[in-house]
């Protein structure tokens, strides 16, 4: 449905849109001809996304800044009314989220943060947007950003890998109802690798061997969203689509196979995992 959408022409608006990912997805939808409409917190980063984004962007097309707290549901609608009043909506790229230390029974500040933009800034997204897409009957898409924390869910930040797992079943949820309805809309999970991003560059000046920049892990997502995939789970310079399989057929097995819970942290099956993993 992308390639469609593209070819229909419109709007594509991305939250967290003012650095790292977000901005990369911005930029190549404005190279593609869409106009584009960019979310974040209101502050010198947005406005000049915006004014990198109108450089690259055809005459014709608009780009609009319009500062979003997505957590927000009353300002996410007051969002898609700015989007609709730029064009019918091409892209929607839930993509804003936010990283806070948490732990299982500590932290609860961090948990309600995470789920409130992770997961509600998704979701507030879904019920803002997509009675209009429906309603307007061109091919659509919409973008929602998960996490392999996500999915294998390790050890380490809980309250964030909650926020990401929940993102992963309503992606799922929206891909069946939009099918079910019938929509000329598809939903897709997106599910970057390491990728060096401006929060990671805050802790690690320089960009690791093994991460991804921003615009490959972009440039990865759109290809494989033209051909249709709805899982779309990014490599990386150490990580590859298979090591991603088998790390994911090891998350699965552990409810298959009646294993603890994260036996592939776990000391007993330490061997286990690493032969599986090289198999």
């Amino acid at each position: 449905m992308y390639n469609d959408a593209l070819a229909a022409g419109g709007v594509a608006v991305v939250t967290g849109g003012a650095s790292g990912v977000g901005l990369a997805a911005a930029e190549r939808f404005a190279q593609a001809g869409l106009g584009v409409v960019l979310a974040d917190l209101p502050g010198e980063a947005l406005d000049q996304a915006a004014e990198t984004l109108r450089s690259q962007a055809k005459a014709s097309a608009p780009v609009l800044a319009v500062p979003t707290d997505v957590s927000d549901a009353a300002a996410v609608q007051a969002l898609a009314d700015a989007a609709f009043d730029a064009g019918e909506v091409a892209v929607l790229m839930n993509n804003a989220g936010i990283a806070r230390p948490s732990g299982s029974w500590e932290h609860p500040d961090a948990w309600r943060a995470m789920i409130e933009v992770n997961l509600f800034g998704v979701l507030n997204g879904v019920q803002a947007f997509l009675p209009r897409m429906i309603a307007a009957a061109r091919p659509a898409v919409v973008v929602n950003t998960g996490s392999k924390q996500g999915i294998t869910t390790p050890p380490g930040n809980p309250g964030y890998n909650v926020s990401k797992a929940g993102v992963k079943v309503l992606t799922e949820m929206l891909a069946h109802d939009l099918r079910q309805a019938g929509a000329p809309v598809t939903a897709h999970l997106f599910v970057p690798g390491f990728t060096y991003t401006g929060m990671i560059a805050r802790h690690i000046p320089e960009k690791p061997a093994s991460a991804w920049t921003s615009g490959q892990t972009v440039d990865h997502l759109l290809t494989r969203m033209a051909a249709g995939d709805f899982y779309i789970l990014c490599p990386d310079n150490d990580v590859t689509p298979e090591r991603d399989r088998r790390r994911v057929a090891w998350a699965l097995g552990d409810i298959l196979e009646n294993r603890p819970a994260l036996s592939r942290w776990h000391p007993d099956y330490a061997d286990a995992f690493a032969d599986f993993e090289k198999s």
